[in-house]
């Protein structure tokens, strides 16, 4: 019960910093704030014993590092690329049934809409693809904070466009 408790407790961490990062009006201080959520959610998908799932969230540490980078390079088409197909290597290794593919297709969605750059689309990839698809995975994997974050996060997002005007966020803001 103890070890339920703060495998669940870590992923709550992670939700009040992703909540958070929504509210963020830069998008490098939304990669910044997504990082760091991330390397709680990593943990907690290990703990669990979902490899796909913690894996994953590896490469999105690395991503949200990318997008906060100065360098062109990390926050190029090309990186895009190498991060989408190393969660492709990441299904690969880690497969285990056909849920792996879940939080695969989230993150590859999501490093697309994140390489655009553009508020509008990285929120509308986190309504319409991201979050419906992590939602799904958690249940399978019992990550009912998982579940909760999820649900938190559309909240963040919708809380988001309310504030900010969903024609004002239709951006871009490279970083560089």
């Amino acid at each position: 019960m103890v070890h339920f408790i703060l495998v669940q407790a870590v992923c709550f961490l992670g939700t009040i910093i992703f909540f958070l990062s929504y509210q963020c009006r830069s998008n490098r201080n939304l990669f910044r704030m997504q990082l760091a959520s991330y390397c709680c959610y990593m943990i907690h998908m290990f703990l669990l014993g979902a490899l796909t799932g913690g894996t994953s969230y590896i490469l999105n540490v690395v991503r949200s590092y990318c997008l906060s980078s100065r360098s062109r390079f990390l926050h190029s088409w090309q990186m895009c690329g190498v991060i989408c197909c190393l969660q492709l290597v990441t299904l690969y290794l880690t497969w285990s049934n056909w849920w792996s593919l879940l939080p695969i297709i989230a993150n590859i969605a999501t490093t697309i809409g994140e390489y655009t750059y553009n508020s509008q689309k990285i929120r509308l990839v986190g309504l319409a693809i991201n979050s419906p698809l992590k939602i799904s995975y958690d249940f399978l994997v019992e990550s009912w904070a998982g579940i909760f974050d999820e649900l938190v996060t559309l909240a963040s997002v919708i809380i988001s466009i309310w504030r900010y005007g969903w024609k004002n966020l239709d951006r871009v803001e490279e970083i560089g």
